[in-house]
């Protein structure tokens, strides 16, 4: 299993790491994701990696802190991102006070930066799907690809979205009560565009939310998902694994 979003330099779970990582890799997690967030979080997520064999990072600038990509944050983001997997994470959320503006130019130069440099596009996007699916075609991010990072729209605009190159992460919210979209999503999206993330330390699958999430609870969610779609989980972590390694090329596992 491969976790593709996962913040393991945040607190709860950066004071704890070893002992998360471990009770991972005997649920069968064999790789991880950090994604950005802020500018300052570069080189702490850097040296989790550099610590952590499967732990690997996108580098990016969350658009809760779009303000921030400014020329210097840019010009440092364009040379730590070389040695990412990824750009992000990146994307819109009108739930943030930062104006859409803002947002979307961070998320434009980005996406620049994601296609000069060959990596896929990791995105956040709550609510604007349509101004989102519109930008990254602007923006030719068909050209690598990327994940929508805990999807939460319609199953017709995730078609929209595998239709330029981006699969559909799963995340822990399946599992909730009354998960009515993310069951449909996870039931009808073609398998081959499908993979998995924690989001960890938040979107807690059940039966274990009310407390922080841990990586080695992907399992919980991939077992729900291999339910719903009526097949095995192996066969389900043995697909999506390898889409996990097709989108993300530059992953090296454990």
């Amino acid at each position: 299993m491969i976790d593709t979003h996962c913040h393991l330099d945040c607190k709860p779970l950066s004071t704890q790491l070893p002992e998360l990582l471990l009770s991972a890799r005997q649920a069968g997690v064999v790789g991880w994701v950090v994604p950005g967030v802020h500018p300052d979080d570069w080189l702490r997520m850097s040296g989790v990696a550099r610590e952590h064999p499967g732990v690997q990072c996108a580098f990016g600038i969350h658009p809760m802190h779009a303000d921030l990509a400014d020329e210097h944050n840019l010009a440092r983001l364009s040379e730590i991102a070389a040695g990412g997997i990824a750009i992000g994470e990146t994307g819109l959320d009108p739930l943030y006070p930062i104006s859409a503006e803002i947002q979307e130019k961070a998320f434009r130069q980005q996406i620049r930066l994601a296609v000069s440099l060959d990596l896929p596009v990791m995105v956040h996007c709550r609510r604007v799907f349509q101004r989102t699916l519109q930008i990254l075609i602007e923006e030719e991010a068909y050209r690598v690809g990327g994940i929508m990072h805990a999807f939460s729209g319609s199953l017709e605009m995730a078609r929209e979205f595998i239709r330029i190159g981006f699969a559909i992460s799963i995340s822990g919210t399946v599992t909730w009560r009354n998960a009515v979209r993310p069951v449909r999503l996870a039931r009808e999206i073609p398998l081959d565009w499908i993979v998995f993330e924690t989001d960890a330390p938040d979107m807690t699958p059940h039966p274990f939310r009310g407390q922080f999430n841990r990586p080695e609870w992907l399992r919980e969610t991939m077992i729900a998902v291999a339910e719903l779609r009526d097949m095995l989980v192996t066969d389900l972590m043995t697909a999506t694994q390898a889409n996990s390694r097709r989108i993300l090329s530059r992953l090296q596992l454990l």
